[in-house]
């Protein structure tokens, strides 16, 4: 699954910073799991998706890896 460079294009379509999904709940962890491409939740993708507007597809790629 990989979710970095979906989510980071949807961020900046949206104009959302890291900044703003710290102040809407996604804490620091989570950011850092998200930039090492380590695993989350259904319910952190479900956090993204609501901050975002926007479906899962949006910010993540599931992968045969």
């Amino acid at each position: 699954m990989h979710i970095n460079n979906r989510l980071l294009t949807t961020m900046e379509e949206k104009k959302v910073s890291q900044y703003t999904l710290l102040k809407k709940g996604v804490d620091n962890k989570t950011l850092n799991r998200l930039k090492h491409n380590e695993n989350i939740t259904a319910l952190t993708i479900e956090k993204l998706c609501i901050i975002l507007e926007c479906t899962p597809n949006d910010v993540l790629t599931f992968t045969n890896e």
